[in-house]
This record gives C-alpha cells, structure tokens and sequence, in this order.
C-alpha cells in the first residue's frame, strides 16, 4: 500500500455498535432497557445488512458469474441487467404451497431450516466490520463463531432424518461426515492465526495485522497473516470451502447422485431457509477469512472505508466459490473423507506445529 493512502487501522476497545447507537439515539440513558433496545437495533442493521447480501448473492450473482463462466446470458430479462430476478424469485417461492411429506418428523422437520439459517446469522455478532461496527468483542470470539456455525450441521441431519427420505437420509448423514472431517482442520488451522496474534479476540486478530510486514520506502505491505503464512491460508480456504458445501466439496446435495440431498423434500418458506443458510455460511466464512487471514476490515483510506474493504474481501471469497463451482468437478464421498482425514487434518497439523516453532524462536 502506497504511504499516500494509509491503511486503516481497527482499534481495540473502541465502542461497539449498541454503544455507539445507543450514544446517537439517547437510548443509552435510559438503563438496561435502553441498553437491549440499543442492542436489537444494531443486531436489526447487521442482520439486514447480510440478509440484503445473500439476497443479491442468491438469485441473481450466482446465476451471473455462472453464465459468464460457462458462456451463457442468465437472467436479463426483469429490471436492469436482471436484477428483478430477486424480487420475482422471492414471491414465486415464497407464495408456493408449503408441501409436507408423509411420516415426517414433524417437530424435527419445522425446526431444521430455522437451526441452518440462524447458526450462521449468529456468528456474524462478533465479525468486526470496520471502525464500531461490531455487536460483540468477547475474547473467546474466534471459538464462538466456530462453535455456533458448526450447528448447522445439526440442522441438516436433522432435515435429512426428519425428511423420511433416503435420499436426504444420505445427504444428511454425508452432511455431518464431511463436517466433522474439515472442521478439525478448519479449527486447527485457525490455531495457527492464534499463535501469531497471541489472542482469540477477533479485535486483537486483526489489530496484530495492522504492522507492515515489508516496508519498501514508497509501497508498505500490510502484516496479513495470508502473506505471513499462506500455507495455513490456503489450508483454510479449502476447509472452509468444504464446510460450506462448495465444489468440489458438495457431496451432500450432489443433484446427480441424491437429488438435491438434504433439502429434497424442502418447499416454499422452508426451502427458502435452508437455501438462505447455505449462502449466509458462505459470507460468514468469507467474514472469517476475511478477518483472520486479510486484516478484516483494514485497507487504504479514511476509517468509515473499512466495511467497504471488508465487504469486498467477502465478495472476493464468493466470487471463489462460484469459479470453484464453474470449473472443478465434484469429487466422491469417498474421496472427499479421505481427503479430509488423511490430507488436510496431517497437514493442519503440521502447520500448527510449524507456527509454534517459528513464534518459539522470534519469542
């Protein structure tokens, strides 16, 4: 980054957003009422700010980049450049009829697609976004949003089992085999990050990324932990690539072996769920990447900058995952375990062990 444009640096310890809210609307002098109003309000702004993002990523980017990848115009016909295409897929799902099978599991049934779209939701409370614009900063706060994404592994064995359908039974059950196979990696790796910054306050990450890591006289190169140690990012990014169900790591719905798995038996508001969820994971892992690997929301310019950059570098990871999905075939379950268990977890391994010997020594 040039000297003219000086990286922004997120600071630790400055108010949150319910604070800063809370200061701006007067709400904070009125106790601890005021406090969970303050507090619903900024989780109101973040929660529509990633629903608005999905809803775009959705029905009408997917479809896009896909086309543009495979040579084909996609949606073009409602609104400019097709992007009427998200409201038109909005009433056409959600006014269908809620279809329920036969011998659901009903209780198991309703509840799956609220598991699978929340747990992604809430891992978005701790993700700094730029300059105050976080709802929570505990120190645990890496290991929280690994702990509740991982329930929406919940959520899809609980869809495949309640379903009463083979086909979502054994999209279900590879589901959580895969889950369980990347996310010891996925956790491990991130490890790695730990041992750099010494913290797991997602704060503290990305302060320890503000240094520069080369300073050339005109042009600094930020202290990412991606240029620091691109091994354990690419590790990560191929980990969270199968946490999320993209190629070629999307086994569980695998539309020409189990139908669409999972969520085959899925229809209107329900299906609108689960396919919410999947993409809300897919940002919510671009966030982690994001702030673990690329100095969250750090970039050139002023402060109130910081959200763009970080939305952007989420945006980089989908765009990911879309070329993924254009250009490499999907591998068998078989494959996909074994790539997991004996691939990626050795090699997580190594990595930490390797990031501990290096902060040894510079210690």
């Amino acid at each position: 980054m040039s000297r003219g444009a000086p990286e922004m640096v997120l600071q630790v310890g400055e108010p949150m957003l319910p604070e800063r809210i809370g200061d701006l609307t007067g709400l904070g002098e009125f106790g601890v009422a005021g406090e969970l109003i303050a507090a619903f309000l900024a989780a109101f702004i973040v929660g529509n700010l990633m629903l608005a993002m999905t809803g775009l990523a959705g029905p009408w980017a997917k479809r896009k980049i896909t086309a543009a990848f495979t040579d084909r115009i996609a949606v073009n016909q409602i609104g400019p450049a097709g992007v009427g295409i998200i409201v038109a897929d909005a009433v056409r799902l959600l006014s269908k009829e809620n279809i329920i099978p036969e011998n659901v599991d009903r209780p198991a049934y309703d509840v799956a697609p609220i598991v699978v779209a929340s747990s992604a939701m809430l891992g978005f409370a701790v993700i700094p976004m730029g300059t105050g614009i976080q709802l929570a900063d505990p120190e645990v706060g890496l290991a929280y949003v690994f702990a509740v994404s991982g329930i929406a592994s919940l959520g899809l064995v609980m869809a495949g089992y309640a379903s009463s359908n083979k086909y979502s039974l054994l999209g279900g059950l590879r589901a959580v085999a895969q889950n369980i196979a990347y996310e010891i990696p996925l956790v491990v790796t991130g490890m790695s990050v730990v041992l750099f910054a010494g913290s797991l306050q997602m704060s503290t990450i990305v302060e320890a990324q503000s240094q520069a890591l080369i300073d050339l006289g005109v042009v600094s190169i930020p202290q990412w932990y991606a240029l620091v140690n691109p091994f354990a990012f690419v590790l990560f990014l191929i980990a969270n690539f199968a946490e999320v169900g993209r190629n070629p790591f999307d086994t569980p719905e695998a539309p020409t072996e189990i139908v669409a798995g999972y969520q085959t038996e899925y229809s209107s508001v329900y299906f609108v769920l689960i396919y919410l969820g999947e993409f809300l994971h897919i940002f919510l892992g671009g966030a982690i990447i994001a702030t673990i690997f690329l100095g969250g929301p750090a970039g050139p310019g002023p402060a109130f900058l910081g959200i763009v950059w970080f939305l952007l570098k989420i945006w980089g990871v989908f765009m990911m995952t879309q070329w993924l999905r254009s250009a490499v075939p999907r591998v068998r379950i078989d494959q996909l375990i074994e790539i997991g268990w004996k691939g990626l977890l050795v090699l997580s391994f190594a990595n930490l062990l390797l990031t501990a010997i290096i902060v040894g020594l510079i210690a």
